[in-house]
């Protein structure tokens, strides 16, 4: 595997723990979700980096299979380019429902790698 292809791999697994450390010890409520601006903002920034670095690997090595990654990428530039049209929901729907299958994913790959 090109050495780009494992730093972007590196890039999303660290955006997602990071993404993970934000809730950390606190329940994961939407609600809190809603009302923390700076988290928010936070966790939208790392699905941006996400979604940057899964649109870079799909076009250097499109055999690499991720699931969802199409999807990912989209959301990403959804993010950065109708940023009036992302919802709270979508995000958290995001953070609650795929996050941890990308991350065991990503972990797999990076396994695969070494």
């Amino acid at each position: 595997m090109q050495n780009d292809i494992k730093v972007w791999l590196f890039d999303i697994l660290q955006s997602i723990e990071e993404v993970e450390k934000y809730f950390a010890g606190k329940p994961m409520l939407f609600e809190n979700f809603k009302k923390d601006t700076k988290t928010k903002r936070a966790v939208e920034r790392n699905l941006e980096i996400i979604g940057e670095a899964l649109g870079r690997i799909l076009k250097k090595d499109p055999s690499i299979q991720i699931t969802n990654a199409r999807k990912v990428v989209d959301t990403r530039n959804r993010i950065t380019h109708g940023y009036d049209v992302v919802s709270d929901d979508l995000i958290w729907g995001i953070v609650i429902n795929h996050l941890a299958k990308l991350k065991e994913e990503i972990e797999k790959l990076t396994a695969e790698m070494q």
